[in-house]
């Protein structure tokens, strides 16, 4: 069963339930949802969902890929897809895809994300889509293996960073709590 905006409404008022500081924030995106907006669809260019992988390793670094469209470091993931059917699932798909990490070798820390991030996405006129938001459900993941082929259609290097370098300070404070 794919993804939906009501599962997506009910992970948003879950995760603000446990962060009820965030309200504020995260109000926009509930006011898209109460408009009719699809949060799944990647044509929805007033925000839509996507899923990102927050991946550990045992020395608690945290891996970062070099994004070739937006030339930024940043933490794997990307848009929904059609048979995803839960969001973590979604983020664990993105993270194999961009950095060849088999899903056999990655651990959930849980279900519900550990940060959902709202940010701007310039305009892409190869692709024909507007400047946008996204609505990014982050997930912490475990590892001990080590990065695999790199797609390189999306990502040009990836780098194990120390948790403490998340420049969000939200998401690093949640990372380095998880990680003790």
């Amino acid at each position: 069963m794919p993804i939906t905006a009501e599962r997506i409404r009910v992970t948003v008022a879950d995760y603000l339930d446990a962060h009820p500081d965030e309200k504020g924030r995260l109000a926009p995106v509930l006011d898209l949802l109460d408009a009719g907006a699809d949060l799944t669809s990647r044509k929805e260019f007033r925000g839509h969902a996507t899923a990102g992988a927050i991946l550990t390793d045992p020395a608690g670094r945290v891996l970062h890929i070099r994004h070739l469209a937006l030339d930024r470091w940043l933490l794997p993931g990307g848009h929904l897809e059609a048979d995803d059917s839960r969001l973590v699932d979604a983020a664990q798909r993105e993270l194999t895809e961009e950095t060849g990490i088999p899903a056999s070798v990655v651990v959930p820390a849980g279900l519900h994300p550990l940060h959902i991030d709202v940010h701007p996405i310039p305009a892409n006129n190869a692709k024909g889509e507007p400047d946008h938001q996204h609505i990014d459900f982050r997930f912490l993941f475990h590892t001990s293996a080590n990065v695999g082929e790199l797609q390189t259609e999306e990502v040009t290097a990836a780098a194990w960073r120390d948790s403490d370098t998340i420049a969000d300070e939200t998401l690093r404070n949640r990372v380095m709590q998880a990680l003790r």
